[in-house]
């Protein structure tokens, strides 16, 4: 891969601007899930431990380059401070970080003030991303998560210094590359969720990319829809049919084969415990709407996780927060889970929605890599060219 990492720098003497994602849940003053915090420790202390001092840069919120005391970083001070077991020293500006205090030297870990703050963040200023750099000698960007940002901290600042990754983004861009850049293969997507108009790209990429496509939950009652299966009062994009015929031609032409349901659970109501059965694909009641994928689909799935050796997984199968429409989503997640741990898979999994279903499932931690970065990790999988990404390939290093 073009970008560096940690290992490709010289770190001794150098301040580092690190740019990371520790935008985490914070309720009267106080951190209440201290997650990111602790994910970003390992390249800071990889840092510190080849001589660098660690400038961290980070957003907060959407305060929208304006000083909002509710988005202080402040209250993250003490608890970063506790996770790295040193002292950091907290800039609340951006002219007092560049006068380079007494405190701000002795310190072992600087971190400003919500970069967000500034108008030039959002907008990619060149004066502002020029400013920033001036404060350090090496960039690092571990906040994969805003990498689709072209922000003057996830992109603006890699333009006028040498650049690299730091570990969570590493991690992250290695997992992505061996799914997607050369994977093993067979390789088999899952992508779920309630709308086709979300997953458009998403979609369009990986037929091209793809040996096997599972597409299950919301999106697949259009695609059933658009071949004139009646899905009754199931949700359904009816006027994105031409667009999945468009896509299964797609898929036809570039011979990834296309799994959608064969049985399915219906209800007439959309809550916990409701009445339900399973019927063939084309047997929905008029009243009624699908809810899950059958398990005569699941065997399917199943046949396909078997013989595939890399999965990404994007998007539950069914109405997974409700029971018990959470079976398919469960029987393919174990599954994939148990395949992984017999080292006879990769998986990638990312995705809000995901997470959470592969977590009711308890197969997340079995996953070869979960992302959390949400919008970024779509966007890598649609084939998109991430700023933040693209940007430690600006420049080769002094």
């Amino acid at each position: 891969m073009a970008w560096k990492t940690l290992d490709d720098m010289s770190l001794k003497g150098k301040r580092v601007l690190l740019r990371v994602d520790i935008n985490v849940p914070v309720e009267n003053g106080r951190v209440t899930d201290a997650t990111r915090i602790e994910r970003i420790v390992p390249t800071v202390q990889d840092i510190l431990a080849q001589g660098g001092k660690p400038i961290i840069l980070a957003h907060f919120g959407r305060p929208k380059g304006k000083v909002v005391l509710d988005l202080s970083m402040r209250p993250l001070v003490p608890v970063l401070a506790e996770k790295l077991g040193h002292r950091v020293a907290f800039v609340e500006t951006l002219d007092a970080a560049e006068r380079h205090t007494e405190e701000q030297d002795a310190a072992p870990v600087m971190m400003l003030e919500n970069i967000r703050f500034h108008p030039g963040e959002e907008t990619n200023d060149p004066d502002f991303a020029r400013r920033l750099a001036s404060l350090g000698d090496v960039y690092c960007n571990d906040a994969f998560s805003a990498a689709h940002r072209a922000h003057a901290s996830t992109e603006g600042v890699a333009q006028y210094m040498p650049s690299c990754a730091g570990r969570l983004m590493q991690a992250e861009l290695e997992a992505l590359e061996a799914a997607l850049g050369k994977p093993a293969r067979p390789v088999l997507a899952v992508v779920g969720g309630a709308k086709v108009s979300t997953k458009l790209d998403l979609l369009g990429n990986l037929v091209e990319k793809v040996d096997m496509l599972v597409i299950g939950g919301g999106m697949a009652n259009t695609f059933l829809a658009a071949q004139g299966v009646d899905v009754g009062k199931s949700l359904c994009e009816h006027d994105l049919a031409d667009t999945a015929r468009d896509i299964l031609a797609k898929a036809k032409r570039t011979g990834c084969e296309i799994i959608l349901p064969v049985d399915v659970v219906v209800a007439r109501e959309f809550k916990a415990g409701a009445e339900n059965e399973t019927v063939a694909v084309d047997a929905c009641p008029e009243d009624a709407m699908i809810l899950d994928a059958g398990p005569e689909s699941v065997a399917r799935i199943t046949q396909a996780l078997e013989k595939a050796k890399t999965l990404i997984w994007n998007g539950p199968l069914g109405a997974f927060e409700i029971e018990p429409f959470n079976i398919a989503t469960n029987a393919a997640a174990a599954r994939a889970a148990k395949l992984t741990q017999a080292g006879k898979m990769i998986s990638v999994a990312g995705g809000g929605d995901t997470v959470a279903a592969l977590n009711g499932a308890n197969a997340a931690d079995s996953f070869t890599y979960i992302s959390t970065a949400g919008g970024a990790f779509l966007e890598w999988m649609e084939g998109k060219e991430l700023p933040g990404v693209a940007a430690l390939t600006a420049r080769e290093m002094a």
